[in-house]
């Protein structure tokens, strides 16, 4: 498939749930967000037919996002049904790494490639003082049962939150380079606004380039991150929201409040 502008979209990124076990400060209100009611949430069965027609338009790459991922429930078969399909050869997933120690191996078995994992500092204190519920020993064993399970590569996403972390970047990049995990910098976003910035170490923030679209966990296609821009599976089907999409990518962002960090992953 190619937008306007001539941009290969092969890329299709996931958000399987808007629930979190973190409050994360650049990612959601310590009081957390309102929660979909299950029957807007899309089955695994209507993800698996959004990546299926993709997969048959040029579609290649999944990355698994939320929320956080890992709590929805058996992802694992998510991952498997999404694996078995003709033409996609890239299964990732964005994760805070909590429970990874608990579905690592399962999820490797079931086709998951790789997985990036958030860590914006390794001082415990401030850790919890960005993720406001996380504990720090909870991720850092989560990093190593993705690297036991064969998850490579494991990527770690560092966001740059202004007047907050800059003195742990030093710190993050020696963890990284010891344990051989790739380091993102990612400079801290406003969908609103449309404020964005390339990512350090990735392809990411882009727009001359983006070959991705999103889909929420409610079943909105959206084209692109800092546009308002987006389209119901459910109310159009699933081809003609693919091509309502592709015709809506826009040349580049410039602000969004049709939805937030907290339900789209990034």
């Amino acid at each position: 498939m190619f937008d306007r502008y001539n941009r290969h979209i092969n890329y299709l990124r996931i958000s399987v749930t808007d629930r979190c076990n973190f409050r994360c400060v650049y990612c959601m209100p310590e009081a957390g967000v309102p929660l979909k009611k299950h029957e807007d949430i899309l089955s695994f069965d209507e993800i698996v037919e959004v990546v299926r027609f993709g997969a048959k338009q040029g579609i290649t790459k999944i990355r698994i996002t939320g929320g956080e991922p890992l709590v929805r429930k058996d992802l694992p078969k998510l991952i498997l049904m999404i694996s078995e399909i003709d033409g996609i050869v890239d299964i990732g997933m964005t994760t805070n790494g909590v429970l990874l120690p608990n579905y690592a191996k399962e999820l490797k078995a079931a086709g998951l490639n790789r997985v990036n994992i958030s860590l914006d500092t390794l001082n415990p204190e401030k850790f919890r003082k960005i993720t406001r519920l996380g504990n720090l020993d909870d991720v850092l064993h989560g990093i190593d049962a993705a690297l036991d399970a064969g998850l490579q590569p494991v990527k770690i996403n560092f966001v740059r939150i202004p007047g907050e972390n800059k003195e742990d970047e030093i710190a993050v990049k020696a963890f990284c380079e010891e344990r051989n995990l790739m380091l993102r910098f990612i400079r801290q976003m406003n969908l609103k606004t449309g404020e964005f910035y390339p990512v350090k170490g990735g392809s990411g923030g882009i727009c001359s380039i983006c070959n991705r679209l999103r889909l929420t966990a409610d079943g909105h296609l959206v084209p692109c991150l800092h546009s308002k821009a987006h389209v119901n599976i459910r109310e159009l089907g699933v081809e003609k929201a693919y091509r309502k999409a592709i015709e809506l990518k826009p040349e580049k962002g410039l602000g969004t409040e049709s939805h937030e960090f907290s339900n789209i992953g990034g």
